[in-house]
């Protein structure tokens, strides 16, 4: 019986590692790119790398900025006002999204006077344009629930955004422990695009994180998160003048994204391929966020208003990211020692 118990005790400790996640895949009309494995760097990307896969916790952390220890990535990739950009989440492992209760919201921010490639101020402006909770027509089970399945989430950007360059924040906040001060999960994640066009728009609503949510915050905290009767409060600022045309649940992404070479162009403002020369290399080397390793850290609609961009793919250094990689083999490490520890103590007891 004993054995028995501790066989029960390691199978429930054993997949909570993996019952977390990231983005690994962004699409915009239709181009997609691949997302770096937390802590494991493989190549170029327009998505943020972080360095694990666990949540940031509290409301105060400096990591609800792009994710835990986020780092600037490398590619600031073409988009236009009314493109469709589709968020394809994974768990750890390669599994699904673990999670199925909880918000997902959408944020961008202007990247001030320089390029996304070299910009990791705290101090951005942002505006939410997208959130979704409970599901309209069945308030017992969330839009979440989608994403767990495996399905992507797709968000039109605004169709009269102002050119420039863009850190687009998609989070899902899980909630299942959130009937706890503190319990909440925060997963954000931030992509790097350059938005054609000619909008004038001004965004209103502006927020800073951290510092848009509260650990007392209702869609924080929600002791009735389980009572489908119960409404939910989304936290933050509320949507912006500047919001998504449109946004929902989408088919999971056919295309599986690869990483192109360093330095290389990979794509313009459409979504084809670029010819060789036709992209222009940002100065300089990518740079770890202000947070690295500090530890603290429906459908939607393709639209194409307004004129492309200048069809660029910006790409910087790669070293800031590749630090990471040379801790990947500890981190593993450390697991294993971890588990093997655990697996002595059930076999002492049993």
């Amino acid at each position: 019986m004993k054995h028995i118990a501790a066989v029960v005790v390691l199978s429930a400790a054993v997949p909570y590692v993996a019952a977390h996640g990231y983005v690994a895949q962004v699409s915009i009309d239709g181009k997609a790119y691949a997302g770096n494995i937390p802590n494991d760097y493989q190549g170029p990307s327009p998505i943020r790398l972080v360095s694990d896969i666990g949540p940031v916790k509290g409301a105060s952390n400096p990591d609800l900025f792009c994710g835990l220890s986020a780092q600037v990535a490398e590619l600031v990739v073409p988009a236009n006002p009314g493109s469709a950009v589709a968020f394809q989440w994974s768990g750890g492992d390669h599994q699904k999204w673990p999670h199925n209760t909880g918000p997902l919201m959408t944020y961008m921010a202007k990247c001030g006077s320089t390029t996304c490639d070299k910009y990791n101020s705290t101090d951005a402006q942002w505006f939410k344009i997208d959130q979704a909770g409970k599901k309209p027509d069945d308030q017992s089970q969330w839009v979440q629930q989608d994403v767990m399945n495996g399905d992507s989430y797709t968000v039109t950007l605004p169709q009269n955004l102002p050119p420039g360059d863009y850190l687009i924040r998609h989070e899902i906040i899980a909630l299942h422990l959130a009937v706890t001060m503190g319990g909440a999960e925060f997963y954000p994640s931030c992509t790097q695009v350059r938005v054609g066009g000619s909008g004038t728009g001004s965004p209103s609503n502006l927020a800073t994180f951290p510092g848009a949510y509260h650990d007392d915050d209702p869609g924080i905290y929600d002791p009735n998160v389980f009572d489908p009767e119960s409404p939910y409060t989304f936290p933050g600022p509320p949507i912006s003048n500047l919001a998504a045309a449109s946004a929902g649940v989408t088919p999971p992404e056919s295309q599986t994204a690869t990483f192109p070479p360093e330095g290389a162009a990979t794509a313009t403002a459409n979504g084809g391929a670029a010819r060789s020369g036709s992209a222009t290399g940002a100065t300089g080397m990518a740079s770890p966020s202000a947070s690295a390793g500090t530890g603290s850290s429906g459908n939607s609609s393709n639209g194409n208003g307004g004129s492309t961009s200048s069809g660029t793919v910006v790409s910087g250094g790669s070293k800031a990211q590749c630090r990471l990689k040379t801790s990947s083999s500890a981190t593993n490490m450390n697991r294993r020692r971890h588990y093997s520890r655990i697996m002595r103590r059930i076999l002492h007891l049993s």
